[in-house]
């Protein structure tokens, strides 16, 4: 998500001709403009080529369910003993 909000706030600077970046053509520097893109595309093909992106969905789950399970427990009076100490 990083690299495509870089590459919008590049392009935002080229169209308005702020800083270094507003200098560049499209002629020239066409490739530095895509970059950001092409690396976010080439970041979340790898992401869920490796099923980092399953893995992290799983956790957020996993957190959850175990979120309401301890609420669950404390509303019951069922803690650990461990915690009542």
């Amino acid at each position: 998500m990083w690299l495509v909000i870089v590459g919008v706030l590049m392009l935002i600077m080229n169209f308005a001709g702020i800083g270094p970046i507003g200098a560049w053509t499209w002629g020239d520097r066409w490739w530095a403009m895509l970059l950001p893109f092409l690396l976010a595309v080439l970041w979340w093909s790898w992401s869920d080529w490796s099923g980092l992106t399953r893995r992290r969905e799983m956790d957020k789950i996993d957190a959850k369910r175990e979120a309401r399970r301890q609420k669950s427990l404390d509303a019951l009076g069922l803690q650990d003993k461990n915690k009542r100490r």
